[in-house]
């Protein structure tokens, strides 16, 4: 009987690692883009993991356990949030794309444009920001966003379409005036 637990528990533990091990770091982005705290989202990110592990039988029944995840991560993090009642503190986590072929100065413009993109993005307002961080920088499809959000994939798409024209107007003004 110990062996067949024994089993059964090794069992468990690869399919857990094989099915959340590899998507930790997307959780973690995402719950950072939501609360903005990193010693925050390693808390939520314990909580999550301890959550999933308690629930691992149910992963098998899952038709996407990804977006099963991410809608953990964002349930607890609103919670968090809301507890806390916090709000505009710094992502500290930085895109950082390098172009090979720019020159320093190129490099240090590209490095600016996207601090920029990277505030404008903060500074949308929080479904927004969710839906263009879940889609534009984690790759999620709009009907994962709608099951994670919990909202009608139309609307997944009128925040995303919200959240990208206002990120790009904002960045046309920046430009037109030489702000730096």
């Amino acid at each position: 009987m110990l062996i067949f637990c024994h089993s059964k528990i090794t069992v468990n533990l690869e399919k857990y690692e094989s099915l959340i091990l590899p998507i930790k770091d997307k959780l973690y982005r995402f719950s950072l883009s939501i609360t903005r705290d990193a010693s925050e989202s390693e808390d939520i990110m314990q909580e999550v993991f301890l959550r999933i592990w308690e629930q691992r039988s149910s992963l098998k029944n899952l038709d996407n356990p990804d977006a099963w995840c991410m809608r953990m991560v964002k349930n607890l993090a609103i919670d968090k949030l809301r507890a806390k009642s916090r709000q505009n503190v710094i992502l500290d986590t930085k895109i950082n794309p390098t172009d090979q072929h720019a020159n320093p100065h190129q490099q240090i413009e590209i490095d600016d444009t996207i601090g920029h993109i990277e505030t404008f993005i903060q500074n949308l307002p929080e479904k927004q920001r969710m839906v263009i961080q879940m889609r534009d920088i984690e790759g999620m499809t709009y009907k994962e966003i709608a099951f994670v959000l919990d909202i009608p994939m139309d609307q997944v798409k009128v925040n995303l379409h919200r959240a990208r024209k206002q990120v790009r107007q904002q960045l046309i003004e920046k430009e037109s005036f030489g702000i730096r």
